[in-house]
């Protein structure tokens, strides 16, 4: 059998930059261990996998090693196929996902996509994702993953977690965060026990940021970077129970893969 197969580097302007992802169209879908050796084949973060629906495309997302509830930058990576690649002429593509109706579209250059918001709550740390950094955090808070809340950009761009500690963790990742003299916040996202030691750019992420910055700057619109390796650009508001995340994205290439 031969599928398509596009790499999208995702929350970037330019090749090489952003947080690269694997795109798979399907007609229907295979079975989920096939799936999941694509993506391990892959070894990039994330995988996402699509097939047509009557509204629009039901959507799921692997890492090299499991299927993830919510995946951003594979679905920006996801949207720019489907409007570059695929002839779809709507301005809204509407996926169906395990996390709920996902909405993207274009806006100019960018791509909005409108996801549910994650609005984090406090919570006592773990002793290992305390003992995962050499700094100790201002707060700490939990939802989809743990976030840490630290005083300067620089404990941010500075911290070098102990991963096998993080990888004991109950929860998806670990998101750190502090505010940022150039943006509204900065971040970083690490989980290595999805294989993803740090992810570059997190679009999921910021449906737990943006709600917690929101209420701390009193804002709904903001601007962030994520201040890994790679980096990337990220702009978010906050819309009730929802959450707009904003990007570009880049093409890097297409071809077929054969299983």
């Amino acid at each position: 059998m031969e599928l398509s197969l596009y790499q999208i580097d995702a929350f970037a302007n330019h090749v090489f930059e952003g947080n690269p992802a694997a795109v798979c169209p399907l007609d229907q879908w295979l079975p989920d261990d096939v799936m999941q050796s694509i993506a391990m084949e892959n070894h990039l973060s994330e995988t996402a996998f699509f097939v047509p629906t009557r509204q629009g495309f039901h959507i799921r997302w692997f890492t090299p090693v499991a299927e993830v509830n919510l995946c951003g930058h594979a679905t920006l990576a996801s949207a720019f196929v489907i409007f570059n690649n695929l002839d779809y002429t709507k301005d809204k593509i509407i996926f169906d996902s395990h996390s709920g109706p996902l909405m993207v579209e274009r806006r100019d250059s960018l791509f909005v996509m409108d996801f549910p918001s994650q609005e984090p709550v406090p919570c006592n740390p773990p002793t290992a994702l305390l003992e995962a950094f050499s700094i100790p955090p201002v707060e700490c808070l939990q939802s989809e993953d743990y976030m840490l809340v630290f005083d300067t950009e620089q404990d941010v761009l500075s911290a070098k977690p102990d991963l096998p500690r993080l990888c004991t963790l109950d929860l998806r990742g670990v998101i750190i965060t502090a505010p940022s003299a150039g943006y509204d916040f900065v971040n970083r996202f690490f989980a290595p026990k999805y294989y993803v030691n740090e992810d570059p750019v997190t679009g999921s992420a910021f449906t737990q940021l943006a709600p917690y910055w929101a209420a701390r700057l009193g804002k709904k619109d903001l601007n962030a970077r994520q201040v890994s390796q790679r980096g990337g650009d990220v702009s978010c508001s906050v819309i009730r129970d929802r959450v707009e995340i904003m990007g570009n994205a880049v093409g890097y290439f297409k071809g077929s893969i054969q299983i």
